[in-house]
């Protein structure tokens, strides 16, 4: 087990010096180090088209535009992924909290983290994604 630490094996599997040849360096640092980028940072913050956002490392469907949300954050939020499927979650005690990791469940890319604190939304969850993490592919 890397230091990554998956936990378990995933569809889309590659080494270090794979993911970094098909990565941009932010992206291997969020997708494959668990980092997170700059608040209001995000290419995809401010997007409201109608379309759907991906795996940015595989290409899984991960969030429909409708469940995209301002939550204040400074990282694109939404209430709840494409499928149950198609995200992971994992208990996450780093950095001296406890919270939920999410990551790509086909290939355990690191997207952000889900919380209990969506208020309005119809699941009450926020999934708190990283942009570059992200690919978005827009219906009109």
């Amino acid at each position: 087990m890397g230091e990554y630490g998956d936990a378990m094996p995933y569809e889309v599997e590659h080494d270090e010096d794979e993911w970094r040849r098909r990565l941009g360096v932010e992206e291997f640092m969020v997708l494959r180090q668990a980092a997170t980028e700059r608040p209001w940072s995000g290419a995809l913050l401010h997007e409201h088209r109608d379309g759907l956002f991906t795996c940015k490392g595989c290409g899984n469907e991960l969030f429909l535009s409708g469940t995209k949300f301002d939550s204040g954050c400074g990282w694109p939020s939404f209430y709840e992924a494409v499928r149950p499927d198609a995200v992971e979650l994992i208990d996450d005690h780093s950095h001296g909290m406890v919270r939920t990791e999410v990551r790509c469940a086909r290939c355990g890319g690191h997207l952000g983290h889900v919380f209990p604190d969506g208020y309005g939304t119809p699941t009450g969850d926020r999934y708190c994604m990283n942009s570059l993490a992200l690919d978005f592919s827009p219906t009109d």
